[in-house]
C-alpha cells in the first residue's frame, strides 16, 4: 500500500516521502531511503571537508533526535 513517511521536528518538516510498503522489507527500505536523504541534505550543507568529516557518523542520528516520524496512508 501507498505510504507517506514525515519526519518533522519542532514543528518543521525535515523529510517527506511516498512509499510502497507492503512488508517488513519494504518498510525497512523506506527508512533506509529517508536516513540517505538526510544525509545526502546535510552532506550539501558542510562547507568544507573537515566539516563533513567531523559530522558524518552522527549528523543524521543528531538531526532524528526528537523527531516525530509518521506513516499515512496516501
Amino acid at each position: 500500500m501507498k505510504m507517506r513517511l514525515r519526519v518533522v521536528k519542532n514543528g518543521s518538516s525535515m523529510y517527506t516521502g511516498a512509499y510502497d510498503i507492503v512488508d517488513a522489507e519494504s518498510f525497512g527500505k523506506a527508512y533506509e531511503d529517508t536516513w540517505c536523504k538526510l544525509q545526502q541534505r546535510q552532506m550539501l550543507a558542510e562547507t568544507s571537508i573537515g566539516a563533513l568529516m567531523e559530522h558524518l557518523d552522527s549528523g543524521v542520528l543528531d538531526q532524528l533526535s526528537g523527531a516525530h516520524i509518521t506513516l499515512d496512508r496516501v
